[in-house]
């Protein structure tokens, strides 16, 4: 077994979950970081592009949650079991699944995103100028959207080996060449040509674009623990079976979340494109919460696949929970920070009345229960590790039907939008006590020794010495 791959089964717990969270957590900021920089820049360009990057931004989130969140934890997840069980030779075969995979589906999402992006903008409240600045940059983010997918795939199959350090260098290494580079191109700097709005999404392709690269060359360099042949090998179905099965349903749990926001932009929409703007760049600290707990929540994907391939359930459990509480205590403290000082963080983007109104409602109400949220994502990786991702997505979709259904009823009663917000509120209370009662119970995945990743009975590694 590889240096690498024991340390995950034997190294003292909470050392090894914080030294592989900090590195995700600074890779999963700065990537945020860089569209909120983007989002800085293109307000400079008025109210109209500000509210058509906040039309977008839902879709684009849910591509990224798909990619990184749904296949991406169901690769990462494939991998980990893999090595914890001592298969690195299957292990070294899934980048080949992850890549051909990752091509498929983001050919297939550049074939539904171009032609039926303007209709879902117009349904979202975007008229006139705001849904002009959408399409225009929704054709340059998504006609690269084969990009998107295989960053985040390649991505997956290196912290699957417990490597967070290599994402976190090439995010922030492409983040210092990116946020320059998207200003310049929004606004014609020097000898680039000025492309408004659709500037940064060209910047945004870029940066996905070296990424995947470089990803993509220290796989195949045979540096880290996988070694993948070079040579193309014959892919079988097996393999890719098995990351679909958690990849499909972690992304349809990861639709139900990006629904319910583009749901909710359409409900706040009706008031106008102020409306929609404040609305929008509220819930981008939303938004923020999810990169922070996937910096968290990788490394427990991580653990607890490796843990329970390897046969050591109560390591799993223990890593799932730890994971859980930081990110519950975490995301509880950045919501009420909001909800005391919102504007704190709305005036970074703009100071339109009606903007500031309406997005500093949505954080005073939403903002205390952001903490449940944490906690119940943060068991969703931790499920994903182990493969069993069966409540979670009962989790998610029972938030989507409290957040529609409230928002649909205080329309019809009256109670504007406060109302609205209070069901989104509602609906991360759900998502996160519905995932506690699964994990406290046993429900969410098995204490007894799991499965190896061909069905048979895999044996109790043997004990951890105490302290371990």
């Amino acid at each position: 077994m590889d240096t690498r791959t024991r340390r995950l089964l034997e190294a003292p717990l909470v050392p090894t979950l914080a030294g592989m969270a900090v590195p995700n957590i600074v890779v999963m900021l700065v990537q945020t970081s860089v569209g909120l920089i983007e989002t800085y820049f293109v307000a400079g360009l008025g109210t109209d592009a500000l509210a058509g990057m906040a039309l977008v931004f839902p879709v684009v989130m849910l591509v990224q949650m798909l990619s990184a969140g749904g296949m991406g934890g169901g690769i990462q997840s494939a991998v980990s079991r893999r090595l914890g069980a001592g298969r690195q030779a299957e292990a070294g075969l899934l980048a080949w699944h992850a890549t051909a995979l990752a091509l498929g589906l983001g050919l297939a999402t550049s074939l539904l995103a171009l032609p039926l992006g303007p209709f879902l903008y117009a349904s979202m409240g975007g008229t006139g100028g705001s849904l002009h600045a959408a399409t225009a940059y929704a054709n340059v983010v998504f006609g690269g959207a084969v990009l998107i997918w295989l960053f985040n795939a390649l991505s997956a199959v290196i912290r699957g080996t417990g490597n967070m350090a290599l994402p976190a260098t090439v995010t922030c290494v492409g983040a210092i060449v990116l946020i320059p580079l998207s200003p310049a191109l929004i606004f014609g700097w020097g000898p680039l040509p000025e492309l408004g709005v659709a500037g940064g999404g060209v910047a945004f392709a870029a940066y996905y674009a070296a990424g995947s690269a470089v990803f993509a060359a220290y796989i195949w360099s045979g540096r880290g623990v996988l070694r993948p042949s070079r040579r193309l090998s014959r892919l079988a179905w097996e393999p890719s079976r098995e990351i679909l099965r958690i990849g499909l349903l972690s992304g349809i749990a990861s639709m139900t979340s990006n629904v319910t926001v583009i749901a909710a932009t359409g409900f706040v929409g009706t008031a106008g494109p102020a409306a929609v703007a404040g609305y929008g760049t509220g819930a981008r600290l939303e938004y923020l919460l999810v990169p922070l707990v996937f910096g968290l929540g990788s490394p427990i994907a991580a653990l607890v696949g490796t843990a329970l391939g390897a046969g050591r359930p109560a390591r799993a459990h223990r890593a799932a929970l730890t994971g859980a509480v930081a990110a519950g205590l975490l995301t509880e403290a950045i919501g009420l920070a909001a909800a005391l000082h919102p504007t704190g963080w709305l005036t970074v983007f703009a100071d339109d009345p009606a903007m500031l109104a309406t997005g500093a409602s949505y954080l005073r109400i939403v903002g205390p229960f952001y903490g449940f949220f944490g906690f119940g994502l943060a068991l969703y990786f931790a499920a994903q590790g182990a493969g069993r991702v069966g409540w979670p997505l009962a989790a998610s979709l029972l938030r989507m039907g409290v957040v529609l259904g409230g928002a649909g009823l205080a329309s019809a009663l009256g109670f504007g939008l406060p109302g609205m917000f209070a069901a989104l509120a509602a609906g991360f209370a759900t998502m996160g006590l519905v995932n506690a009662f699964a994990f406290v119970t046993g429900r969410m995945f098995p204490i007894e020794p799991a499965p190896n990743v061909f069905g048979a009975p895999t044996p109790l590694a043997p004990a951890a010495s105490p302290g371990r």
